[in-house]
């Protein structure tokens, strides 16, 4: 059986952050594949460089030496308004912190990556109705953020991430300010996009529940990516608890 081609394939990344005597170096010759409909997480401890990597892959930093494909296009060989198109066109971003426009409703959130492309007004809105039945907040995307919960935010982020039909989705935390039980619909939603879809997730978290839930777990450590291997529920020989396994089984509605 011929391997499937990855969708993201990192070769020999390396970035290093300062100058001279003071300067730090975040990744160390990194090798990285992802293929289409892989749920991968990315974990390590704080300073490990799991910032700079996702920095990288998002297209919103060059790398120093190496090359980064995505679909085939090397980021690391384009320029800064070419990298912006680009990821415009590819990459679905989640953040932590939401980064809803107040002013703007659930609907028109979630539109707006369209619209800025240059999208009819009709079809952008269209497909803003799609996606928002599809996270469960189609009754409520009248709604502006402040109206909505911090998980139902997050499901808006979800499908603004979305619209575009991006390549690769990158979620940076996207539990991080939520409850364990929102943080539970939010992560069986990211998990049912990446199995009915094959949506090619790569989740950057420090909690090793979520990540126990991903294809493959990877981890930084020193500038340098290691397999952190996903066994019988274990993480780098360590056994992992699932204090969410019972929010899972009740689905994303809520």
């Amino acid at each position: 059986m011929t391997r499937e081609e990855p969708i993201l394939r990192l070769r020999g990344v390396s970035r290093r952050h300062g100058q001279g005597a003071t300067a730090v170096t975040a990744l160390r010759d990194v090798d990285l594949d992802l293929v289409r409909g892989e749920f991968v997480a990315l974990m390590g401890t704080s300073g490990a460089g799991k910032s700079t990597l996702l920095h990288l892959v998002a297209g919103l930093d060059q790398p120093d030496s190496g090359s980064i494909l995505l679909s085939g296009q090397d980021m690391a060989r384009m320029g800064e308004e070419e990298r912006t198109f680009f990821r415009r066109q590819q990459i679905g971003l989640i953040f932590q912190s939401f980064q809803l426009l107040e002013m703007l409703t659930a609907e028109e959130n979630v539109a707006l990556p369209l619209v800025i492309a240059g999208g009819k007004l009709a079809d952008c809105q269209q497909r803003a109705r799609e996606l928002l039945d599809e996270v469960g907040l189609g009754a409520r995307r009248q709604h502006r953020p402040h109206q909505l919960s911090g998980g139902e935010q997050q499901r808006v982020a979800i499908a603004r991430a979305l619209v575009i039909r991006p390549a690769l989705l990158l979620a940076d935390e996207p539990t991080g300010n939520l409850d364990s039980a929102q943080g539970a619909r939010i992560l069986a939603l990211l998990r049912q996009l990446v199995d009915q879809h094959r949506q090619t997730l790569l989740l950057v978290t420090h909690d090793p529940v979520l990540a126990s839930h991903a294809d493959r777990i990877i981890i930084l450590q020193d500038g340098k990516l290691q397999d952190g291997g996903k066994q019988d529920g274990t993480i780098m020989g360590s056994r992992i608890g699932n204090p969410y396994h019972v929010a899972l089984s009740s689905g994303i509605a809520g």
